[in-house]
């Protein structure tokens, strides 16, 4: 028959090893819910691990995220869960080991690392994760307001198109123009937005229209071709400038013919 001491010492660690895999299952869903607030899987992931940790949550990203009120709500609820989460696992650990001699102390630490290891293995399997992922998507959809929004697909970023932001320099071709100006658009490029700083704040100008001079030293959102969003942000003042921005507004045309091209033959 197990001792009962023994079989106390099982349930502790146990307890600790639960306690780890019910971490691993709520950072999962908190990443899966941020996901579908639009955030990428590598920001999701990061954010819901420092939120449910409490550690490392003081990066840039993270005022982004708690501006927003339904991830806000998901770092609230993350951050709740990891304080008591993390208060349990200590606790449970430090009764396993209690009034242990050494050789006892060795075969429970052998026990651990084991489990520890098997947690570790079901935490980074890839097919765990499309698996925990799947189910979590279906019940947040289900059960929640969240929506799941592929912006990948949305926005056509694997067709060749990038999102990108980058600061305008003095020298910078953009600098001192108002949007209407530039043209951008007759290159394929939009500007979605614009940060800038003002009086020791940083503002946030979204959908700017053609009046909105481009100051050096703003930080512009930009979404069009990728190869023409980079050439963009390196563009100087000067003839040089102007022939760039000509440039790339034949290319612009060209790719619209192509385009046109292609849904002709495509529909006949």
């Amino acid at each position: 028959m197990l001792d009962i001491g023994v079989f106390g010492v099982l349930i502790a660690l146990i307890s600790f090893l639960l306690v780890i895999l019910f971490s691993i299952i709520v950072v999962r869903i908190g990443t899966v819910a941020l996901k579908m607030t639009g955030l990428s899987r590598d920001v999701a992931a990061f954010q819901a691990q420092s939120a449910f940790s409490g550690v490392g949550f003081t990066t840039s990203e993270s005022e982004y995220v708690v501006s927003h009120p339904v991830r806000r709500r998901i770092i609230r609820i993350l951050m709740l869960l990891g304080s008591a989460g993390f208060t349990s696992a200590m606790a449970t650990l430090i009764l396993t080991f209690v009034g242990t001699t050494p050789g006892e102390m060795l075969v429970r630490g052998v026990w651990l690392a084991i489990g520890l290891l098997l947690l570790l293995v079901f935490g980074k399997s890839k097919l765990v994760d499309r698996g925990l992922s799947w189910i979590i998507e279906r019940a947040l959809e289900r059960f929640t307001n969240i929506r799941l929004y592929d912006y990948e697909q949305l926005l056509g970023l694997s067709k060749g198109y990038t999102i990108a932001q980058f600061k305008v320099k003095g020298d910078s071709w953009l600098a001192g123009k108002k949007l209407r100006e530039l043209r951008l658009w007759d290159e394929g490029v939009l500007v979605l937005g614009i940060y800038r700083r003002m009086n020791g704040r940083e503002l946030f100008l979204g959908a700017p229209h053609g009046d909105t001079v481009i100051k050096a030293g703003d930080v512009l959102i930009c979404y069009g071709p990728e190869d023409d969003v980079i050439n963009l942000s390196k563009r100087i003042k000067g003839p040089r400038g102007d022939m760039e921005h000509i440039r790339a507004v034949r290319r612009e045309q060209l790719r619209k013919i192509s385009d046109k091209m292609t849904e002709k033959a495509g529909g006949g």
